[in-house]
């Protein structure tokens, strides 16, 4: 692996890090619940990229699975809250 490709993985899982932090002030700090739904949603979206970057800087295909089950989770959750907000309630009788 090239060094400028090194140097690119560190700096973006340093992009993120900062990402994540900013997104975890917006869940705890959030006004609405919706600000807080906002704030889980971009950190799950960052976490994934992140080990989607460590699959790159590792050269392993592991890291892509992991971030796959990852968009998976956070698309259900994220649809189980929106739908939660709108009605007051996940699954309707």
């Amino acid at each position: 692996m090239s060094l400028l490709l090194t140097w690119a993985c560190h700096f973006a899982l340093g992009c993120f890090a900062i990402a994540i932090l900013c997104a975890l002030t917006r869940a705890v700090r959030g006004s609405t619940p919706q600000d807080r739904v906002l704030g889980l949603d971009t950190m799950y979206i960052n976490g994934m990229l992140s080990i989607i970057v460590l699959g790159i800087l590792y050269r392993t295909s592991w890291y892509f699975d992991i971030a796959l089950l990852i968009s998976l989770l956070g698309f259900v959750s994220s649809s189980a809250m929106a739908k939660f907000l709108l009605r007051g309630e996940v699954i309707e009788p």
